[in-house]
């Protein structure tokens, strides 16, 4: 019995000085992993971008280097929110200068991802490729909670994810997939993916 007493004494001292959260985390049986650093170079029709982020969890920035471009190769450096998954470069539009397409996930729960794109706008520098935020459309939306994938497929934009019911649990859709089809067009001042075609599967 004093055995006994002693070594729950001792795990009991133990926990008090481990540090905070370090409890949660034997607690919680999925480990994420860390986060890995980000770098690739694609290259279409002449132009090269070199893609690069140090995936942070948090404050993280992405920087993306052209090359070939006749007027403007400098860097350019955003802050995101999340990490950066993959990236694709294409043309979408068909007008013999590529985009570069950066695909993001953010480290929260739902894992919801998002867009940061450009085109360079005349092979002679980037212009931004504006994405709106899937709420500004409710059909579109509608069962959303994340877990976004996104990808080129012929001359559109892709972006598919799985669609909740009312009264799914987190992980567990019975709604099926939304598929969303946007096509790369002209803004007033910028290039803008507009949502083109809305698809259940």
């Amino acid at each position: 019995m004093f055995k006994s007493a002693i070594s729950f004494a001792v795990v009991a001292l133990l926990l008090a000085a481990a540090p905070a959260g370090a409890t949660d985390a034997r607690r919680n049986s999925t480990v994420l992993p860390e986060p890995q650093p980000f770098e690739q170079t694609l290259t279409l029709l002449g132009v090269g971008f070199r893609v690069t982020s140090a995936n942070q969890a948090s404050a993280n920035e992405v920087t993306i280097v052209p090359t070939g471009l006749s007027i403007d190769n400098a860097p350019i450096v955003r802050r995101v929110e999340g990490q950066v998954e993959r990236a694709e470069v294409a043309d979408l539009d068909r007008d013999g200068s590529p985009e570069i397409y950066v695909y993001l996930r953010s480290a929260a729960a739902g894992a919801h991802g998002s867009l940061l794109a450009f085109s360079a706008n005349r092979r002679k520098s980037l212009s931004d490729i504006y994405l709106a935020p899937l709420a500004d459309h409710a059909k579109a939306s509608k069962g959303y909670r994340g877990q976004d994938e996104f990808a080129v497929v012929k001359h559109r934009l892709v972006r598919r994810f799985p669609v909740y019911k009312e009264g799914d649990t987190p992980g567990a859709p019975s709604g099926g997939t939304r598929r969303l089809e946007y096509r790369l067009t002209k803004g007033e001042a910028s290039w803008v993916l507009e949502l083109d075609r809305v698809l259940a599967h």
